[in-house]
């Protein structure tokens, strides 16, 4: 597993305009702005579309969340490119092999902008 306080996970994403289209019938979250294109062209990703970069963390390392806080900062568009740091602020080994996880982030995008920020807890078994 080789986690460490302090320790800070990269990683980044470019959402499409197919991954706005598959989240908006996943989600039925179906505002215009998710569905018509602004005048350039981009669709508005869904708030809880870009809050799932967090979560990679929990897929790597197989986190079951018990907590999780957002703070959504300013919209994110289809074309974006998002850069998220999740950084590892508390492990603590439990009963039966488990380990409990805190952790907070920060997405930015491409202009240096935050988007999003926030915590999550859980357990690692």
């Amino acid at each position: 597993m080789n986690l460490e306080v302090g320790q800070v996970i990269t990683f980044e994403r470019t959402f499409t305009k197919e991954d706005v289209e598959m989240f908006t019938k996943a989600s039925l979250d179906e505002g215009i702005h998710h569905t018509t294109p602004d005048e350039l062209g981009r669709l508005v990703v869904q708030g809880l579309l870009t809050a799932t970069l967090p979560t990679k963390v929990g897929g790597d390392y197989n986190v079951m969340a018990r907590t999780m806080n957002f703070e959504f900062m300013r919209p994110v568009f289809t074309g974006d490119k998002i850069v998220c740091d999740v950084t590892i602020q508390g492990l603590e080994k439990m009963k039966e092999n488990r380990l409990s996880i805190n952790a907070t982030f920060l997405c930015t995008n491409q202009k240096d902008k935050q988007v999003l920020s926030g915590n999550f807890a859980g357990i690692i078994k």
